[in-house]
């Protein structure tokens, strides 16, 4: 429990480094800011390591992370992200260690929350499995001129997040075939029998919470980035 409070605080001295600044992309790119990124991922990371409640859960739902801290390191020169991207990127990681440390059907504070008669953290999860894959899609759409339009693109990001969504689902069922009880904490259903619709369901809300609230903010952090570029070439 005060190792879930000490990932929180730890989170939320960065917050206002990454978001409260103004919409420069280099703000991410200073040294201090780049270091801390990866500083608060591996302290998250070799947290999560240390006696978890499941070694083969923590390894499943940890991976991810790792993959995407890595993706992240190899693209920051050629393709730097936004600010805000980089940010909900981390905390969609922290995310993942967290539930890989407990997991999902186990974490701290969850347990009958609202009144639900089972753990939903594995909610916060698949929320995040749309809002911050919405975030990266778009950026990608938009900075490579992929589609034109916001209707179409929105609607095509909408799209991407749902299949990655069910991707997933299946990744999870292949796991489970493949070894069995040892997957049982992985899939973290906890006897709902509509756990992978409301999964879906979820990250569908997050694509679309995602494109609601952060387009307009975003737009700035993008527009900064197309001045840069510009400056560079001139």
């Amino acid at each position: 429990m005060s190792g879930l409070v000490g990932v929180t605080d730890i989170c939320t001295q960065v917050t206002s480094r990454c978001l409260g600044i103004s919409s420069n992309i280099n703000s991410l790119g200073g040294s201090s800011i780049k270091y801390l990124w990866l500083g608060i991922f591996s302290l998250v990371l070799v947290w999560s390591g240390i006696n978890p409640k499941d070694q083969f859960t923590w390894f499943l739902e940890v991976a991810p992370a790792i993959i995407g801290a890595v993706l992240v390191v190899a693209t920051y020169r050629s393709f730097r992200l936004t600010p805000i991207l980089y940010f909900f990127i981390l905390a969609h990681c922290i995310v993942l260690m967290v539930g890989g440390h407990y997991t999902y059907a186990e974490v701290p504070l969850f347990d009958g929350l609202f009144g639900a008669e089972r753990n939903n953290y594995d909610k916060v999860g698949h929320f995040f499995q749309g809002f911050v894959p919405a975030l990266l899609a778009r950026e990608i759409l938009i900075r490579k001129n992929v589609v034109n339009g916001d209707v179409w693109r929105n609607v095509i990001i909408v799209s991407i997040c749902l299949a990655f969504s069910a991707f997933y689902e299946l990744i999870e069922w292949w796991v489970a075939l493949a070894t069995g009880e040892d997957a049982e904490a992985f899939l973290g259903t906890q006897g709902y029998v509509w756990d992978t619709q409301s999964d879906m369901a979820l990250a569908l809300l997050g694509a679309v919470c995602s494109l609601l609230l952060l387009s307009a903010f975003h737009n700035r952090q993008l527009n900064f980035h197309n001045r840069q570029l510009k400056r560079r070439v001139g």
